[in-house]
């Protein structure tokens, strides 16, 4: 790989023809690593073009090399900061070119308690979490539904389905599944479909660069980041509008959904050391 960014294929319209076959758009944000890699890595096997964005350039070329050499794929790289409202609109305004399957991959953890982490950072969180998934399906949506229909896939967390996990991360998570499945039912009848991911622990770089100590996390706990997007896309293919990988975590959701509130944040918060922390 050189240090150079590959050149960027010449956007075009909603659907491009290459060769007398329709080829299929997806974007991925978060797309240099982990879940958003994973994604990249699926779907362009399944004859998907990519557009990759993330804030890491190198490591998005790096994917693209990737993808490319594996399966033949035509790859855009849009390095992003999604923190920065003109790289959102940037994103936003590739989005509105057209795309079929939107991945919202992008997304961070602060360590530290909400009141000694800084304004700034939260704020950043906030923008990245929240901010980006709204405008970027706000966008996807609307083209989608002027064409052909498509898929959005939203990435929320296990943190976000049961109070007490942290939390600014926990709730950024909690707002992405409620807006995702919300948006879901609004849009039945359509072809145009936002199903939720919410996965548990997935051996990322997710815990390390937010500070997270995950020593006590058992390795019965952990999956591993292409068998959490094969879960998700065999679950689109089943019709369902929420993913959640993982036979522990299925399990685990289950029990403390039932417990009385209190409890279920105490049992919660002894998972994974999530005590008093952004």
């Amino acid at each position: 790989m050189t240090n150079s960014e590959p050149p960027a294929p010449a956007r075009g319209p909603y659907v491009r023809v290459t060769g007398g076959a329709t080829e299929r758009c997806a974007l991925i944000t978060g797309a240099s690593s982990g879940l958003g890699a994973a994604f990249a890595d699926r779907l362009a096997r399944r004859g998907y073009s990519l557009v990759l964005v993330a804030r890491d350039k190198d490591r998005l070329a790096a994917v693209a090399d990737g993808v490319t050499a594996r399966y033949g794929t035509r790859c855009e790289v849009l390095p992003s900061d999604l923190s920065s409202a003109v790289d959102r609109r940037a994103v936003a305004e590739r989005i509105e070119e057209g795309v079929d399957f939107l991945v919202n991959a992008a997304g961070f953890g602060l360590s530290g308690a909400f009141w000694s982490v800084d304004r700034s950072e939260l704020g950043d969180q906030l923008a990245v979490n929240v901010s980006s998934t709204q405008e970027f399906t706000h966008a996807a949506v609307a083209v989608m539904l002027e064409r052909n229909g498509g898929t959005v896939v939203n990435l929320s967390s296990i943190t976000g389905l049961v109070p007490g996990r942290g939390s600014t991360y926990a709730a950024s998570k909690a707002w992405v599944l409620y807006f995702s499945q919300g948006l879901s039912h609004a849009l039945r009848g359509t072809n145009t479909r936002v199903v939720v991911l919410a996965p548990g622990f997935v051996r990322t770089e997710f815990h390390a660069r937010a500070g997270i100590d995950v020593h006590t996390v058992g390795d019965g706990w952990w999956l591993e980041p292409h068998d959490v997007v094969d879960r998700c896309l065999a679950d689109i293919a089943r019709g369902r509008t929420f993913s959640l990988p993982g036979f522990r975590n299925k399990v685990f959701i289950a029990a403390v959904s039932r417990l009385p509130r209190a409890l279920a944040q105490q049992v919660n918060r002894m998972l994974g050391n999530a005590g008093a922390r952004a």
